[in-house]
This record gives C-alpha cells, sequence and structure tokens, in this order.
C-alpha cells in the first residue's frame, strides 16, 4: 500500500492550522518532483516536447519564484541576482544542469518556504505587502499561499512533461 498524500497524513509539525493547506501542497511537490523526475536524462530534462517548457525549465522556475515570493513576504525588493536568474530560467546551461541539481534546488525552496511558514506567527499573515515594480498590493498569507499554488502548478507541468519526453525517447 502507498502512503496517503500529505493532506490525508495529519498536522505538519508547528505550521499554524491557517497554513497548513500550503505547507501539505508544498510537501506533496517536493514528493512529486522527486517520484516523476529524478529518472529523467539531461537531455529528457531540457527537452521542449512540442515547443513547451522544458522539465528543467519548471524545476528553475520553481526555485527562482519561491525565492521571490519569499523576498516579497519579507517585505523586501528583489535583487540584480534575482532579476538575472529570471532571465535565465530557460537555458539549459553549458554544460546543461543535471536534474539531480535542479530538484535540489527546488527541493531546498520548498523548505526554505515551511521554514517561513513555521516561523511566521499569525498576527503577521495579513501584513502589507507589495509586489514587483508596480507594487501590487497582497500580505504575507497571499504570498505564502500563492508559492504553494505556484509550485502545485508547475509540479503538475513537471509530471505531464516528464511522460511526454520519456514517450518520446
Amino acid at each position: 500500500m502507498t502512503r496517503p498524500e500529505p493532506w490525508l497524513c495529519g498536522p505538519l509539525p508547528g505550521i499554524s492550522q491557517f497554513t497548513m493547506p500550503a505547507a501539505h501542497a508544498l510537501t506533496q511537490s517536493r514528493a512529486d518532483l522527486e517520484m516523476h523526475a529524478a529518472g529523467l536524462s539531461t537531455e529528457q530534462v531540457w527537452t521542449e516536447p512540442g515547443g513547451a517548457p522544458s522539465v528543467g525549465f519548471h524545476l528553475r522556475h520553481i526555485a527562482g519564484s519561491i525565492d521571490r515570493l519569499l523576498t516579497y513576504a519579507a517585505g523586501s525588493n528583489l535583487t540584480g541576482e534575482q532579476f538575472r536568474f529570471l532571465a535565465e530560467e530557460r537555458i539549459a546551461g553549458t554544460p546543461p544542469t543535471e536534474v539531480t541539481q535542479l530538484i535540489a534546488a527546488a527541493q531546498s525552496k520548498i523548505d526554505e518556504t515551511l521554514s517561513v511558514i513555521r516561523a511566521t506567527p499569525d498576527e503577521l499573515f495579513f501584513e502589507a505587502r507589495a509586489v514587483g515594480r508596480a507594487q501590487l498590493p497582497t500580505n504575507v498569507f497571499g504570498l505564502l499561499f500563492h508559492i504553494a499554488e505556484h509550485t502545485q502548478r508547475h509540479t503538475g507541468q513537471i509530471i505531464s512533461s516528464a511522460r511526454i519526453v520519456c514517450g518520446l525517447s
């Protein structure tokens, strides 16, 4: 019998009941990245099936977007390095970055988010925050939930793309 999905395994230690769904979603993504991407070759990771973004892009984008969104959650603005990373998320590199490095980077950012969720008191959830150059309004709670939903969206794309590129090989 396989282990149930994280949301069916009860509360995670140190996580507020308000952010538990986000933490469960991140925990699910963390496991799914390993399960569905780890066995891919470097060539498969960087294949763009039908012109769609590669698994490598999605893994890099998960790490990069979490980093950027946590910056906003902390009430800070993005750095030049963060903008550079954003501009290069689709580039495989020379030599191309291997899947183990990409998964480790994404999982590390997921773990960092779980640590931030644990460390954020409920009283700060609705503290105002601004996103991007346009300083669009949101709050800490919205950013933490968006990290989870955005990570889940790209994890699903990784699962689908991995199946496609395995079928092309």
